[in-house]
């Protein structure tokens, strides 16, 4: 039995929906990256580090230029955090 869970495989939709819910995760943002990931982002300064939190599934949830609020909001929404680098 245990062979066969080591050999089961994911498909690309259960992939790509694993921890929906469930896990976010936190990276840093490059200026270039802003307007295809938070499309209606005001204009900001391009020498500002700034800091996402998405959900499993890449669905952008929070952008700021403070990191310690990407953890506040991830834990407001009951989502285990990794960070991306």
């Amino acid at each position: 039995m245990l062979l066969r869970e080591a050999n089961a495989r994911l498909t690309q939709s259960e992939l790509a929906h694993l921890g929906t819910g469930e896990v976010g995760y936190i990276r840093k943002m490059r200026f270039d990256e802003i307007s295809r990931c938070f499309p209606e982002a005001p204009e900001v300064d391009p020498r500002l580090d700034l800091w996402a939190l998405f959900g499993a599934d890449g669905t952008p949830i929070l952008l700021t230029d403070n990191r310690s609020s990407t953890f506040y909001k991830a834990a407001e929404d009951e989502l285990q955090t990794v960070s991306l680098h």
